[in-house]
């Protein structure tokens, strides 16, 4: 699985031209989920999004993380994050994985997340047509792929 995370004063997804979900200061996660992603991947990358300690404390220094801020998670899908461009110009997504296999995995990641942060986590629509609206505050703006452990 690969993680782009931003942090975020505030952010909005809409779905159809409709605001469908936002949130306040937190983080953007987009979610791609790939051929070989497990639940090892999922707790591995919760864990870490919930650590990540980029707000700012008192001192102005990234030091706090988003439990100490109370701040809130937008899960986004984003199959696109396992494109690749080694050939031409057009990518190829052979390597993200296929929606019978994305779908559950993409739930129980949900799940997870919920079992820490409850309704502070808002989310998309899997494979709808999304449009993704944040301030970047910062700006921060983190890469983690769940196969990059060492």
């Amino acid at each position: 699985m690969k993680v782009v995370i931003q942090r975020v004063s505030e952010a909005s997804v809409m779905i159809d031209g409709a605001v469908f979900n936002q949130i306040n200061q937190g983080l953007v996660v987009l979610l791609g989920i790939g051929l070989t992603d497990d639940e090892q991947d999922i707790h591995y990358l919760v864990q870490k999004i919930l650590g990540l300690r980029v707000f700012t404390d008192p001192e102005g220094k990234m030091n706090e993380d988003l439990d100490h801020v109370n701040g809130e998670i937008l899960l986004i899908s984003q199959f696109t994050l396992f494109a690749s461009t080694k050939k031409g110009n057009r990518p190829s997504y052979i390597e993200a994985a296929p929606p019978e296999i994305a779908i559950p995995l993409y739930e129980k990641f949900i799940k997870v997340i919920q079992s820490y942060i409850g309704n502070r986590l808002k989310t998309g629509i899997f494979g709808a047509d999304m449009k993704v609206r944040l301030i970047n505050d910062g700006p921060v703006t983190i890469q983690i792929d769940s196969k990059n452990k060492a």
